[in-house]
This record gives C-alpha cells, sequence and structure tokens, in this order.
C-alpha cells in the first residue's frame, strides 16, 4: 500500500506550482503525471507574462512560487510592456525556451527528496465520509493520502477538433480519459464543457523574412523572480505581418468547415483570445489582423504563429497559412486545432480553492475554468498552500483583491463563477495601483511568512528593503534645492523646493537625484503617485472592513428578512464566507447587504 502526505493530480503549471508548495514544507508527494518529460510543458504560446499577467508571475514568485525562477533560467526574449504608460499597467513578458523550461523543472524535481513523479492517469479518488483520501490510477493502483489537488488542465474527456475530423485526444496527442470526469459528477461537481484552441507551427527554414518585420529590442535588466540574477545577453526576435484580404476570403468561404461554427464544438471559447475565424466574423470591416512569429525554443527552429489560432481542416489551413506574407512556401511541423475539455463549476470552491464537496480536495488551474499559465500557476500554488495549511490544521491563506492579482482571480472565480475561460485583465482589479509589477514582494510578504513558503531571513530582507525606500523618502523631503544649483536652472525648480517635490515631477530624469539608490524606481513610483496610491489605499479599507465581517457557515438564508429572491437563492448557493465577498456577487444589491448586516447584529446579541 502506497501512502503520501499528498498527491497532486496533472504536472501542468498549476500541477507544478501545488507539488512545490507542498514540498516545501517538507510534506511527502506524489505528483501523477502523463510524462514526466512534459512537466509544466505550453501547448499553446511559448511564453510568460503580458499584461496583468506578468504582475501574477511576480506575485507567484513572491509567493514562494516557481515559475518567476524558471521561467528566468529559459528566457530568450524579455520585454517590459506599456512602459510609455503609468507604472499600475506595466507588466513584464517574456518568450521562452519550452524545451529547456520543461528540461530545468524535471532535473530540479528529481534532486527534490520530498517529491515523487508516477507516470499515470488518475480515474477516480478515494472518498470516505465526504473526504478524499486518496487516489486510484488507470493502472490500478490505489495510493492512499491526507490530501489531493486537482491540475488536470484541458486533459479531462478532452478532443482535438479540425474542421470535421475530431479525435479523442489531450494536448499534442497525448492521453485523455471521461472516467474522472464521470467520478467527479456521481460527487456531485456541476461540469462545464470549454473550449480553446492553437495556431499551427511553422518550420523556420520555409519563412521569407523579407517580407516580415523584425522586432529588435535592446537588452535590458528585467526578471520576473525577486530571486533571479539571470541575464539576458541575446534577445531573440519576433517577427510581426499580417492577414491579407485573400485569406478573409479563403476564411469566410469555409467557414460552414471550422469546427466552431459547424456545430461540431459545444464548449465555450475564450473571448480575449479568439480564433482567426471569430476576428474575421466579429471585426468584417477591419482590413488585416496581425500574425506574429514566436520562436519556441533558442535555437529557433520552429516558430509559433500567434493570431492564427483556427480549428478549420487541414487542407483550408494550408490555404490560409500560404496568403500570408512571409509564408507563401511555408512547411508545417504542426497544424492548428482547437480542444474542448471538462472544467468544473468555481462556483463549488471555496476561496482557499478547496472544493465545497469533498474535504481536502483541492483544485487549482483550468479545471477551474480559467485560461493562461500564469492564472494556472497562482491557483496550483495557493491550492498547494492551502493542502499544506490542511493538512497542518491551519488557517487557509486567503489573498485580498487589494492585496493581489491571484486574490482578484480567485474571488472572481468562487464569486460570481465563469462560463468561459477566465482571463486575468487588469480591468479586472479595482485597485490595480496598488497592485504593481514593482511592489509584488512588498503585497504577498506577510502570505508568504504566515504559510512558511519565505524563510524570516527573507521576509526581513524584504521589510528592510521598504525601510530603506521610506527613510530615503524622509531625506529627500527634508533636502532642499538652491534656486542656484544645475538641477534647479536644468528643471526650472524653486527656491525652497524639497528634492522629493523635484523627483515627483515627470520630466525630471530621477537617476540624475538617485544615481546610487538601488531602489530608485520603487521609490519614484510612490512619489509620483502619492496621492492616487493614498486614495485606493482608503478605499480599499473600507473594503477590508467588510471582508472582516464573517458570515456564519450554518447561516440559513431563508430567515434572513426582506432579502429579496434572487439574493437569496445566490447566497444559499454560492455561500460566501464575508459580508464583501457577498457584496460581489452579481444580483446582490446594498438593501440585501443591509439586511444581511441586520440579521448578524440581531444573531449577537
Amino acid at each position: 500500500m502506497k501512502i503520501y502526505d499528498a498527491v497532486v493530480i496533472g504536472g501542468g503549471h498549476a500541477g507544478i506550482e501545488a507539488t512545490y508548495a507542498l514540498a516545501k514544507q517538507n510534506f511527502k508527494v506524489l505528483l501523477v503525471t502523463l510524462d514526466k518529460n512534459k512537466l509544466a510543458s505550453m501547448p499553446c504560446n511559448p511564453s510568460i507574462g503580458g499584461p496583468a499577467k506578468g504582475i501574477i508571475t511576480r506575485e507567484i514568485d513572491a509567493l514562494g512560487g516557481v515559475q518567476g525562477i524558471f521561467a528566468d533560467k529559459a528566457m530568450i526574449q524579455i520585454k517590459m510592456l506599456n512602459e510609455s504608460k503609468g507604472p499600475a499597467v506595466r507588466a513584464i513578458r517574456a518568450q521562452i525556451d519550452k524545451d529547456k523550461y520543461s528540461e530545468l523543472i524535471l532535473e530540479d524535481i528529481l534532486l527534490n527528496k520530498n517529491i515523487t513523479i508516477l507516470e499515470d492517469i488518475v480515474t477516480e479518488l478515494i472518498v470516505d465520509n465526504d473526504q478524499v483520501n486518496g487516489v486510484i490510477t488507470e493502472k490500478g493502483e490505489k495510493i492512499f493520502s491526507g490530501a489531493v489537488v486537482l491540475t488536470t488542465g484541458t486533459y479531462m474527456d478532452s478532443r482535438i477538433l479540425r474542421g470535421e475530423e475530431i479525435q479523442q485526444s489531450g494536448p499534442d496527442g497525448q492521453k485523455t480519459s471521461n472516467k474522472l470526469s464521470l467520478f467527479l459528477k456521481s460527487k456531485g461537481f456541476d461540469l462545464l464543457r470549454l473550449k480553446t484552441g492553437t495556431p499551427p507551427r511553422i518550420w523556420t527554414n520555409s519563412i521569407d523574412f523579407s517580407k516580415v518585420e523584425e522586432e529588435i529590442l535592446e537588452n535590458k535588466r528585467l526578471n520576473f523572480s525577486f530571486k533571479s540574477q539571470e541575464i539576458l545577453e541575446k534577445q531573440i526576435s519576433c517577427y510581426l505581418t499580417y492577414t491579407t484580404p485573400k485569406t478573409h476570403e479563403i476564411i469566410l468561404n469555409n467557414l460552414n468547415r471550422s469546427s466552431m461554427y459547424s456545430g461540431a464544438i459545444n464548449g465555450i471559447g475564450p473571448r480575449y483570445c479568439p480564433s482567426v475565424e471569430d476576428k474575421i466574423v466579429r471585426f468584417r470591416d477591419k482590413e488585416r489582423h496581425q500574425i506574429f512569429f514566436e520562436p519556441e525554443t533558442k535555437k529557433g527552429d520552429l516558430m509559433y504563429i500567434n493570431g492564427l489560432s483556427t480549428s478549420m481542416p487541414i487542407e483550408v489551413q494550408k490555404e490560409m497559412i500560404k496568403s500570408i506574407p512571409g509564408l507563401e512556401n511555408a512547411e508545417v511541423a504542426k497544424w492548428a486545432y482547437a480542444i474542448e475539455y471538462d472544467a468544473i463549476n468555481p462556483l463549488q470552491l471555496k476561496k482557499s480553492l478547496e472544493s465545497k464537496i469533498l474535504k481536502g480536495l483541492f483544485l487549482g488551474g483550468q479545471i477551474n475554468g480559467t485560461s493562461g499559465y500564469e492564472e494556472a500557476a497562482a491557483q496550483g500554488l495557493i491550492a498547494g498552500i492551502n493542502a499544506a495549511q490542511f493538512l497542518k490544521k491551519e488557517e487557509p491563506i486567503e489573498i485580498l483583491r487589494s492585496d493581489g492579482y491571484i486574490g482578484v482571480l480567485i474571488d472572481d472565480l468562487v464569486t460570481k463563477g465563469t462560463k468561459e475561460p477566465y482571463r486575468m485583465l487588469t480591468s479586472r482589479a479595482e485597485y490595480r495601483l496598488l497592485l504593481r509589477n514593482d511592489n509584488a514582494d512588498f503585497r504577498m510578504m506577510n502570505y508568504a511568512l504566515k504559510s512558511n513558503m519565505i524563510t524570516k531571513e527573507e521576509f526581513k530582507f524584504i521589510e528592510e528593503k521598504y525601510l530603506k525606500i521610506n527613510n530615503k523618502i524622509e531625506e529627500l523631503k527634508n533636502t532642499f534645492i538652491s534656486a542656484k544649483s544645475d538641477l534647479a536652472i536644468k528643471y526650472n525648480a524653486t527656491n525652497g523646493q524639497s528634492m522629493l517635490q523635484l523627483i515627483s515631477r515627470p520630466e525630471v530624469n530621477y537617476e540624475e537625484i538617485l544615481p546610487d539608490f538601488e531602489y530608485a524606481y520603487e521609490l519614484v513610483v510612490l512619489a509620483r503617485l502619492e496621492g492616487y496610491i493614498q486614495k485606493q489605499i482608503n478605499d480599499a479599507k473600507k473594503m477590508i472592513r467588510l471582508e472582516k465581517l464573517k458570515l456564519p457557515e450554518d447561516i440559513d438564508y431563508s430567515k434572513v428578512e426582506n432579502l429579496a429572491n434572487e439574493a437569496r437563492d445566490k447566497l444559499t448557493k454560492i455561500r460566501p464566507t464575508t459580508i464583501g465577498q457577498a457584496s460581489r456577487i452579481s444580483g446582490i444589491n446594498p438593501a440585501d447587504i443591509q439586511m444581511l448586516m441586520f440579521y448578524l447584529n440581531l444573531r449577537k446579541k
């Protein structure tokens, strides 16, 4: 009989974070995955980061997770997005050598004494009195554990679609099974049918680069991980081209052959990452759409054709590809496809990502109705941390919306649910000025320490960093400029103006004033946005007060007087844990919240 402290099902980005989080707490973890050589694989875009997503990866790192560390080691291109815009929307995006990324993780896991890998498929969970006690695999093994983390990604009852061709398969032709879906249904889980897709891969030596635009990036010292010392010596280029009127004509003439438009697909796809046929149908007046060539590895022999995701049959894809400048003679290594799979309704999860149905079962990643490696890794990390908290019989970690994009992501899922693959956007965060790329370590430090994901020494280092910043701000506040100084003349500064006031002006080059201060950028952001940041902090404090008003687990909403029927139904179904969470459920209005608070006050008497 095999016994582990925890079993993690699935070796994608969520599963890897969950596994490391548990192992870091000294728990013995079994990672069940189809292929150990494809750990944290990238079946879609070979990149990590992007708007909001890059900040999630920084938060993962600050919480003690690993995505940022391995991304830094495997990156082949890195840039800061939105540098011309405000700090709230700046985020890192990196192209990743996808092969190296998986290899690095496998090498590291094989050295970890707390992690065991099993190549198999889980078909059932061992359940006793509504508590999970282990798993049963396709090969018939019974494995017992104190907690299970489920991170199946897009592999649960999945099927690949290209036009009329449909095959039961996971991404990249890997195995799939409907047995776990059937088991979860039998236990009362509400399953969603979702869809995503991927574009073709083209052999680089068959591309005519004279017809496309090369993206030239200067080398900058950028990293996802706060602990990383990696420096990218040479940026690998990406390239830009466009669809043509011929591309649009081919697609519109064959629309009935697309799996998506023929009715073959039942699942709902991601609104913010549409297929090329969907873009052309929805934006018929647009003459062209961007297509990016992104290298999949450092050797650059294979290009990911970003923007050409489709579920068209192969013969139509051939025509589409040849109609795009640079791809007239392209040789295809892998054809595009759509993939349909099972996910669970995230309204059946607690904020800790523990199932409301089965105790000790935590879920993370695309099984919770999300898209993206970053969203998956974030959930896997929280699921793993809270599985460890569960094993230790300690309180779970629940990140506030005002503290992290991870908090926004999980709160949105478990409070509002989703009907399509959820993608993180900066616009989803009401406190995004607080949730910046530069301060993720500060925002996550208390959560990381509470869950033993960072050491006291690491915590102290972060404390001292922000103490240095605050001390420097005070120093600048009390250092005044002479009207005759070179700085005053250059920037037309008046006599008696403080250095802090000067540095707060956007046209001032802060490096002239703080040439040797290692945290100059972080300081300048705080100085220039002080009023706006303080306003968001004050707004967040009002929300936090509502988050502290806990709702009893046993509350009977039928006994709360004067609630609207819709509010009563949704509160009963979602069972929010706080007044704050209840206030964010769609269809619940301020009057319902007032009635809830009145009821809670009556219960106290």
